[in-house]
C-alpha cells in the first residue's frame, strides 16, 4: 500500500468569481458547502470529505494549492520526512476547513501542495441526506451532476524531475508516460490507487512554472459525459475538445474552459491497474501523433493552453 490514500481537495483561482461560481454550481452541478471571505467551498455528490474544490476570487486564474491525504498519521510523518529531505518543504499549517494539521511543500516546478491525514467526513443537511447509507450525499440532478474530483493535470517545465519527485518522495506509482524522440519526457500519469491516474504532469509549452493544465470531475457513464457537452453548449461554455476517448489511460472525456479561464474536464471510464508488477507503459512521439484512442487529432490548444496565462500564450479559439 502507498502512504498516499488519494488526491485531496484543490484550491482554484478565478478572476471572474460570480461567473465561475455559476459554472461550478449550475453547469457542473456541485453543491456550495461553505462560503468564507473571497472563497466558496464546493463538493460533488460523491465526495466523502466536506468539499473537494475551493474556488477563490483572484486577479488571475490557475491553481493555488493541491491537497493530498495520507493513509494514517504514521504515513503522513513518513512522507513529511521524505519531503523535508528534498529541501522543498515549507512547514506545517493548521490545514483548511474540515481537515487537520497539513504540511505545505512545493514540487520541483513550484506548485504548492499540502499533505494531511486528519479529515472530517461530510455530514449532509436534511435536504441532501441520501436514501442509501453507503452514499455521502443525495444525488442532485442539476447540470452535469459531477460525482467527485477525479484527477489533476499540472503543467511543468521539467516533467521528469516532477515525476521522480512524485514517485520517490510522495510514493505515487507511475503507470504511463510519453518519451519524445530526443529522450525527454513530455508527460507522466501517476496514481496512488488502481485508477489509471490521479496526478499527471505534462510539459509546459512555454517552459513556465507552476501552471495548471486541467481539473477533472467524474461522472458514472459515457452518456452523462455526452450530456455534459450539451449542457456546456447550452450555457455558452467554450468546448475545447468534444467527447472522445483518450489513448493514455483510456478515459472518456469532455474539455471546456470555465469563465475564469481554467480548463475543466468531465470524465468517466479509464482502465484499472490490478497487476502489482505491471511495467510502465511508454508512449513514443510517433504514437502520440496519431491522436486519441480513435485517431481523433488532439486539438492544438491542448498542448499550449494553461493557467495562469503567460504573455506569449495564445488563448483558446
Amino acid at each position: 500500500m502507498s502512504d498516499i490514500a488519494h488526491l485531496g481537495p484543490v484550491e482554484l483561482l478565478t478572476p471572474k468569481a460570480e461567473e465561475s461560481l455559476r459554472f461550478f454550481v449550475d453547469v457542473l452541478g456541485m453543491e456550495i458547502e461553505h462560503q468564507e471571505g473571497q472563497s466558496v467551498y464546493l463538493r460533488g455528490w460523491g465526495d466523502y470529505q466536506p468539499w473537494s474544490t475551493k474556488l477563490t476570487e483572484s486577479d488571475t486564474s490557475g491553481m493555488a494549492l493541491l491537497g493530498i491525504r495520507a493513509w494514517d498519521q504514521e504515513a503522513l510523518e513518513r512522507r513529511v520526512k521524505k519531503i523535508e529531505a528534498t529541501g522543498l518543504g515549507e512547514g506545517w499549517t493548521d490545514g483548511d476547513r474540515g481537515r487537520g494539521p497539513s504540511y505545505r511543500f512545493r514540487d520541483p516546478d513550484g506548485h504548492v501542495f499540502e499533505i494531511y491525514y486528519e479529515s472530517e467526513r461530510y455530514s449532509p443537511p436534511p435536504h441532501l441526506k441520501p436514501s442509501l447509507k453507503n452514499q455521502p450525499q443525495r444525488y442532485v440532478p442539476r447540470g452535469c451532476a459531477v460525482k467527485r474530483l477525479d484527477h489533476v493535470n499540472l503543467l511543468a517545465a521539467d516533467v521528469y524531475a516532477n515525476r521522480v519527485f512524485g514517485v520517490d518522495t510522495l510514493g505515487y506509482r507511475l503507470y504511463e508516460r510519453i518519451e519524445l524522440n530526443d529522450g525527454s519526457e513530455a508527460g507522466a500519469w501517476m496514481s496512488a490507487t488502481i485508477a489509471a491516474h490521479e496526478l499527471i504532469y505534462t510539459r509546459d509549452a512555454f517552459g513556465a512554472n507552476g501552471r495548471l493544465h486541467h481539473l477533472a470531475y467524474w461522472v458514472d457513464t459515457r452518456e452523462e459525459c455526452l450530456r455534459a457537452a450539451d449542457i456546456f453548449l447550452e450555457n455558452e461554455i467554450h468546448i475545447e475538445a468534444a467527447p472522445s476517448k483518450h489513448a493514455i489511460a483510456q478515459g472518456f472525456f469532455l474539455y471546456g474552459i470555465e469563465p475564469g479561464g481554467n480548463r475543466i474536464e468531465v470524465t468517466t471510464g479509464g482502465r484499472f491497474v490490478y497487476d502489482p508488477d505491471e511495467p510502465c507503459v511508454v508512449w513514443t512521439e510517433e504514437e502520440r501523433k496519431l491522436g486519441q484512442a480513435w485517431r481523433v487529432k488532439t486539438v492544438e490548444s491542448f498542448h499550449t493552453y494553461g493557467t495562469p496565462p503567460v504573455p506569449q500564450a495564445p488563448t483558446p479559439a
